[in-house]
C-alpha cells in the first residue's frame, strides 16, 4: 500500500518550496448550469452532508487543488487531486476547476503536471458527473493543439475516468510504485481479476506507463522532463552521431554483413549515452505492448532538446514501431527534432508479431516519419534489414557508419528467394550493393560518418 498524501502535500513534495500559488475556484453562474439545491443537481439525499464532512476532514472545498508552481525552477500549471474529498471523484465543480487550470496553462504557455489520485466519477451527480470526462478530454485536446506538454503522475489510486482522461491522455505518464492504476476501480472488477493488471507496475509492463518512479526521485524526474521540454530547439536537423567504432569500410558486401553482425559492435545504448548529456525514456505503445529492443525518449544535446527512437539490433516488435511512432508524433507536436538509430535484422515475423499487427505497426512508423514537420536525422549503426529498418529511416537524411549495411532483405534470404544455394549468400550480398559506400553511391545515404569525439 502506498502512502496517500493530501493534494497539497503532493504538490509540496514535487515543487520548489514556497512557489505554489493557488488558482481561484471558478464560480458556477451560467444559466446553462441549472440551479443546484443543497444536495446537488440530482437532489441526492445526504450529498450536502457528505461534502461538508469531506471539507471538514480535508480542509478543501472540492476534490482538486489547482495552481502554478516551480518545479526545478520551471513554471508549471499544477493539478492535484484530494482523495480524501469523496475519493477524489469528479463532479461538475471539479470539472470547472480542471477546465480553468487547463485554460490558464494555455493562456500563459505553461506545461501542465497532474498529480492524480481519484476513484472516478461522482455517483451523487450521476451522468452530469460522467460528462465531465468530455470536458477534460476537450481541454486535453486544446492543450495538445497548443503545443504544450502534459505530464501525469499516477498516485494511489488512479482509476476510472481520471485514468482514462488526465492519466492515459498525458504525453508523459509516470507512476508511483504500488499505485492502483486501471479503468476499473477495486470495487467493480471481476472477482477473479489478476490484481497485478491494476497496478502501476502492471500498466508499465503493458506499455501504458512510461516509468515507475520512487517518490524520492519524483521531483528530480519531473524537473528533468520540464528542463528538456523547455530547452531550445535546434534550428535545423541535428547532426548524426559520430561512429563509435574505428572500422574501415568493408571490402565486400559479405564483409559488411559480418562487421554489422559482430557481437562486439557498438549498439544503440552506447550511441545514445555518448550523444546526450541527459536523456529521459518513454516506454510502451499505449496499446498493450512494449519492445525492449526499441529505445525511445527525449534528451538534451548541447543544451537543446532532441527526441530519439533507436533500434537495438534485435528484430523489432510491433510495439516497438508503435512506440517510435508515438514519440515522433509527440516531438512533431512540440517542435522538437528527431534522431533515429537504425539497427535491426528486420521486423519480427513470428505468429505473435503478426497477431499483434506487424504490418499496421510498420505502416504507422512510416506514416509518422512521412508526416513529420520537424527535421528527422537517421544514422544506420548496424544491420539495416529490409522494410523493418527502413520504417525508421529519414527520407533524404540518412547517414551510415562504416560497420553497417542496408539491404532489401538479408543476403541469405535474398539467395533463398532467388532459389540459390546457401553458399551463394556472399556473392548475392555483393550484387545487392549493401556496403556503406554503395549506399552513398546509390543515393540511399548522405554519407559515412567517421569516428569522432563528442563535445
Amino acid at each position: 500500500m502506498t502512502t496517500r498524501l493530501s493534494a497539497r502535500a503532493a504538490i509540496a513534495s514535487v515543487t520548489d518550496p514556497g512557489s505554489f500559488t493557488e488558482l481561484p475556484a471558478p464560480r458556477r453562474e451560467s444559466p446553462a448550469d441549472g440551479p443546484d439545491g443543497p444536495d446537488g443537481p440530482l437532489e441526492w439525499t445526504g450529498y450536502a452532508d457528505s461534502r461538508a464532512r469531506a471539507a471538514a476532514r480535508t480542509g478543501e472545498q472540492e476534490s482538486v487543488v489547482t495552481g502554478t508552481a516551480l518545479i526545478g525552477g520551471h513554471e508549471t500549471a499544477v493539478i492535484s487531486f484530494e482523495f480524501g474529498f469523496l475519493g477524489g471523484s469528479l463532479g461538475r465543480r471539479t470539472g470547472d476547476r480542471l477546465e480553468a487550470a487547463y485554460t490558464h496553462a494555455r493562456e500563459h504557455r505553461l506545461p501542465l503536471v497532474s498529480l492524480i489520485a481519484t476513484g472516478g466519477s461522482r455517483m451523487q451527480e450521476g451522468m452530469l458527473a460522467l460528462t465531465q470526462l468530455q470536458r477534460v478530454a476537450r481541454q486535453c485536446v486544446l492543450t495538445r493543439a497548443a503545443g504544450l506538454p502534459q505530464l501525469a503522475v499516477l498516485r494511489d489510486p488512479t482509476t476510472g475516468g481520471g485514468w482514462a482522461t488526465l492519466g492515459a491522455g498525458a504525453d508523459v505518464v509516470l507512476a508511483l510504485p504500488g499505485a492502483q492504476v486501471g479503468f476499473a476501480g477495486s470495487r467493480v472488477r471481476p472477482a477473479d481479476a489478476d490484481p497485478a493488471a491494476y497496478s502501476a507496475e502492471g500498466q508499465y509492463a503493458a506499455g501504458h506507463v512510461d516509468a515507475v518512479v520512487d517518490a524520492a526521485e519524483l521531483p528530480g524526474t519531473l524537473a528533468g522532463w520540464l528542463r528538456v521540454l523547455a530547452a531550445p530547439r535546434p534550428a535545423g536537423p541535428v547532426q548524426p552521431p559520430a561512429a563509435l567504432a574505428a572500422a574501415a569500410p568493408p571490402r565486400t558486401g559479405w564483409d559488411a554483413v559480418l562487421q554489422a553482425r559482430h557481437p562486439d559492435r557498438p549498439r544503440a545504448a552506447a550511441y545514445l549515452d555518448a550523444y546526450f548529456e541527459l536523456r529521459l525514456p518513454l516506454s510502451g505503445d499505449r496499446a498493450g505492448g512494449t519492445d525492449p529492443g526499441m529505445l525511445c525518449g527525449f534528451g538534451l544535446r548541447e543544451g537543446r532538446a532532441v527526441a530519439y527512437a533507436a533500434q537495438c539490433g534485435t528484430a523489432t516488435r510491433p510495439a516497438g514501431y508503435r512506440t517510435a511512432a508515438r514519440v515522433v508524433r509527440l516531438a512533431d507536436r512540440l517542435g522538437i527534432p528527431v534522431l533515429t538509430l537504425v539497427d535491426t535484422p528486420g521486423a519480427a515475423n513470428d505468429a505473435a508479431a503478426e497477431h499483434a499487427g506487424a504490418g499496421a505497426a510498420i505502416a504507422d512508423s512510416f506514416a509518422a516519419l512521412a508526416a513529420a514537420t520537424v527535421p528527422v536525422t537517421t544514422l544506420l549503426i548496424g544491420e539495416g534489414g529490409s522494410g523493418g529498418a527502413l520504417a525508421l529511416a529519414a527520407p533524404g537524411n540518412t547517414w551510415v557508419t562504416p560497420d553497417s549495411y542496408f539491404s532489401v532483405i538479408a543476403p541469405e534470404l535474398a539467395a533463398a528467394i532467388l532459389k540459390r544455394p546457401p553458399e551463394a549468400a556472399p556473392a548475392t550480398a555483393d550484387q545487392l550493393r549493401i556496403r556503406p559506400q554503395d549506399l552513398v553511391a546509390l543515393g540511399v545515404a548522405r554519407g559515412i560518418v567517421p569516428p569522432g569525439h563528442y563535445s
